[in-house]
């Protein structure tokens, strides 16, 4: 399990990373949670939590979930008895756990929240 997590930290910190070096979007990651548009998943992917996104907003999320998804296989592949969707979990926690107050999370009914 120790394993499991150093290996993961690392991929976390890749994955950071990847994130943030997405294509030139009109809006970037950091910009539309910072503005309420997006928030953390349980699931370890980004959401949308506006009502109205534009199409911009529908591409840098999938765009991030792909990368995510990505990084989250390899980790699974490289990890003894690891899961893709154990590692999901345990990325949807670090992400939401590191989320600064104010921005959204999904909270366990699957709701967006501003975190306190």
């Amino acid at each position: 399990m120790a394993i499991f997590a150093k290996s993961l930290v690392a991929m976390l910190a890749l994955l950071a990373g990847l994130a943030f070096a997405a294509p030139a979007f009109a809006i970037d990651l950091d910009s539309a949670k910072a503005q309420g548009l997006v928030g953390e998943r349980q699931n370890g992917y980004i959401g949308i939590v506006t009502s109205s996104p534009t199409p911009e907003l529908r591409q840098l999320v999938d765009d991030i979930n792909l990368r995510r998804r990505a990084s989250y296989q390899e980790i699974a592949a490289r990890t003894s008895g690891a899961s893709l969707n154990a590692v999901e979990k345990l990325a949807a926690e670090k992400l939401i756990a590191k989320t600064p107050s104010g921005q959204y999370v999904e909270n366990a009914a699957g709701a967006f929240v501003k975190k306190p």
